[in-house]
């Protein structure tokens, strides 16, 4: 029943955003369809073949290598806070884990990994070859092709830059598709930081949100296709698009991702204060309502009624849905960070494994108001002349992004 639950959110989300479309008319069916099997076929693919899930394992191992070299930085810069050697004896288990200092660090080590890894030109012909898969099955353009693999490993400001001299002859319909695949997936930076954030809470977590940022990929696109499509032979045809050096020398890759990487950590550090702090403003002024159910008015519950029907139809049972759609809205409202640490902290018998599963993969994205306008303003620097389009298509890519990510959700409660 629950897979049927699932299929039906399938249909329904891109009734959806069929329904919301810019142009109806324009919608060329054709295309959908191809992206719409490219996705179900990419995530059948990474999930249901055994060979493909030994990736899985060797993802997790890489995750946990990457998080224990991390934390022998931060336990000698900052002792026991950093993951060192208590000086005292624990009384309660977990107590000794401080985000800041263990796990946020890991975004620095992993921007620059990610640099590092296209400098030495490893990357590159991987995002070549996800840009020349999407173009041939998909039929977009170069441009569109590149940014959008690139999102696989990317944030959705970096991306972009490696297609800067071509964003100002991007259609309209073309443009939405790189924005939507900046909000659609997580960057590379982020990648082990989740994978540690929720590693006690889903097995083999860092194979997962691989395969969600795999699959968002066409997912975006799809959605793309139906809410903002291109007339017919409006789009760019630029050929192929090559990825450009990110640094000079190994050493030059190593200050510039470090640098890269102590801005995003900075920014992470602030904006999880000032979003916290501002929920508690929230839940404080609501708390002077009535109650309602026995139970206080928070911004939590409010966020959960709206999004409930829509986890749902993601295959969420009723039961668990308010909390899921908890979740959710505190995703697009604050940032998946927040969710994801709120879903680690949730009892063991609030979700069961396969909604926690689904919840991985719906919030598996940058789709929230915060990252629309890192957006905004990075892609208005990069192509000022489109600046109009891109402010109007701004607010749609929260959309698109929330039901790329949610469309991922469906597809993977339809398969477990």
């Amino acid at each position: 029943m629950q897979h049927l639950q699932s299929a039906l959110g399938i249909f329904a989300l891109l009734a959806f955003a069929f329904l919301i479309s810019e142009n109806r008319r324009a919608v060329d069916w054709k295309s959908v369809g191809i992206a719409f099997a490219v996705t179900v076929a990419t995530a059948v693919l990474l999930l249901e073949v055994p060979q493909l899930k030994v990736v899985f394992a060797v993802v997790g191992r890489a995750a946990d290598a990457i998080g224990g070299a991390t934390r022998a930085g931060t336990s000698l810069v900052f002792g026991y806070l950093g993951g060192g050697a208590l000086p005292f004896d624990l009384k309660t288990p977990g107590a000794d884990f401080v985000l800041a200092f263990q796990a946020l660090p890991i975004v620095l080590v992993m921007s620059v990994l990610t640099t590092l890894l296209f400098h030495w030109r490893i990357l590159p012909p991987i995002v070549r070859g996800f840009s020349w898969l999407l173009e041939r099955t998909m039929g977009v353009g170069g441009a569109v092709g590149l940014s959008t693999a690139a999102n696989i490993f990317l944030g959705m400001v970096e991306s972009p830059l490696f297609i800067k001299p071509y964003l100002a002859r991007l259609t309209r319909g073309e443009l939405f598709m790189v924005m939507t695949g900046g909000m659609a997936g997580i960057a590379g930076t982020v990648f082990v930081l989740y994978a540690t954030v929720l590693r006690t809470a889903i097995p083999d977590v860092a194979g997962h949100l691989l395969v969600a940022s795999i699959v968002s990929a066409p997912g975006a696109l799809l959605i793309s296709m139906l809410m903002v499509p291109d007339k017919p032979g409006e789009r760019t045809d630029m050929g192929a698009v090559e990825v450009g050096a990110v640094a000079d020398s190994t050493m030059d890759a190593i200050v510039r991702g470090t640098a890269a990487g102590l801005e995003l950590l900075l920014n992470i550090v602030a904006m999880l204060i000032v979003l916290v702090a501002l929920v508690a403003l929230a839940n404080a002024i609501l708390s002077l309502l009535p109650d309602v159910a026995g139970a206080a008015i928070t911004l939590q519950r409010l966020l959960g009624l709206v999004m409930a029907p829509v986890c749902w139809l993601m295959g969420i049972p009723w039961d668990q849905a308010l909390i899921a759609g908890s979740l959710m809205g505190t995703k697009t409202v604050l940032n998946e960070l927040i969710a994801y640490l709120d879903l680690a902290r949730l009892p063991a018998d609030a979700l069961d494994a396969r909604s926690r599963l689904i919840m991985l993969y719906a919030m598996c994205g940058f789709a929230n108001f915060g990252s629309l306008g890192i957006m905004i303003a990075g892609l208005t620097v990069m192509a000022p002349e489109r600046r109009a389009d891109i402010v109007s298509l701004g607010p749609k890519t929260i959309v698109s992004g929330t039901l790329t990510t949610c469309l991922m959700g469906a597809i993977v409660g339809v398969l477990n």
